[in-house]
């Protein structure tokens, strides 16, 4: 094989975090020179790295003008000539980030996300390996097409179905529905099953802000607190019990919020599909997608929330919203 470029861009995170002296907790504090030094693996690679500082902050405090510009300078290295990508990042957010960036990069250049769930301080830190199988992940071949993935511990996740699914276990991302597309050993990529189809959503956003809620259905909840926030939202997620139910008391609730905004109906489980019309008392999925809720299908209520944002943003009719969902969350 040719000699492959990859791109990486670091964002922060515990995979750069050094001990503050003034706090005595960790901050992000690495630059990407800084990663990549810790990492002699990678001079035995046939690969021309390209390095980005791009953020230094913890995953939890990247915003969408952050994944704005991540996305701009993605495509920039691809249009001038990278054969893949690595991006460094807190592993707070990885799930949503990784599928932003899906959504967003059409192109057949893979996206490889990748973090750390033990800081450098401590003793076996996983950064420095889920490094070196990005690197191998975004240089080979085998991902041609594959959009973006998340690699931590040799495992290779569809962003559609990666979830972070331990706080502090080193095994801590999984893809319940699917489990992993592939893995890393031996240096190379072994995929498990061909790459499925994706699909993505690059229409130039329209400038306007979109405020996308999320509210979780919850036991004993009287949805005072769900009008509260339809009336601040542009558009609305919620993650309802099961295969798609609320309380009762939500209903008359989320039908009035239909009629004004595009609200999503997502199952806060994390695994496994809304239905369409298995249940038909007040407050099942039947009964809200008849009155005019769009189903979420296989999509998390946080990758349904991330896709809205994005057709909000993008200024898509509710009928353009309606038919992404179809297409999105099968």
């Amino acid at each position: 094989m040719d000699t492959r470029t990859v791109a990486v861009f670091s964002l922060g995170g515990t995979i750069a975090m050094t001990t503050d002296p003034v706090t005595g907790g960790v901050v992000p504090a690495l630059s990407a020179h800084d990663l990549l030094a810790a990492v002699p693996a990678l001079q035995h690679l046939d690969v021309d790295l390209r390095v980005h500082d791009f953020r230094n902050v913890p995953s939890a405090s990247l915003g969408f003008d952050d994944l704005d510009a991540l996305t701009e300078a993605l495509a920039d290295a691809f249009r001038t000539g990278c054969d893949g990508a690595v991006v460094t990042q807190g592993t707070d957010t990885i799930e949503e980030t990784a599928y932003l960036l899906d959504l967003l990069l059409p192109g057949d250049q893979p996206v490889v996300v990748t973090g750390a769930m033990r800081n450098p301080t401590l003793p076996g830190p996983d950064g420095p390996a889920n490094i070196h199988a990005a690197v191998i992940a975004a240089a080979a071949p085998e991902l041609t097409g594959a959009g973006t993935v998340v690699v931590l511990g040799d495992e290779i996740h569809a962003a559609r179905t990666v979830r972070k699914s331990h706080s502090t276990s080193p095994a801590a991302f999984t893809s319940p529905a699917t489990g992993p597309l592939g893995r890393i050993h031996e240096g190379r990529v072994h995929l498990h099953a061909p790459l499925a189809a994706r699909t993505t959503f690059t229409r130039p956003t329209t400038g306007a802000a979109a405020r996308v809620g999320l509210y979780t259905a919850t036991l004993g909840d009287d949805g005072t607190l769900l009008a509260a926030m339809a009336e601040a939202c542009d558009g609305l997620v919620v993650a309802a019990f099961g295969v798609g139910h609320v309380p009762e008391g939500f209903v008359g609730i989320l039908e009035r919020a239909a009629s004004r905004i595009p609200v999503v109906l997502a199952s806060r489980i994390g695994n496994g599909p809304v239905l369409r019309g298995t249940y038909g008392f007040p407050g099942s999925e039947k009964d809200l997608l008849a009155r005019g809720l769009i189903r979420a299908g296989h999509l998390d209520a946080h990758k349904a929330r991330l896709l809205l944002h994005t057709l909000l943003r993008q200024g898509r009719t509710p009928a353009e919203i309606t038919a992404a969902f179809a297409t999105a969350a099968h």
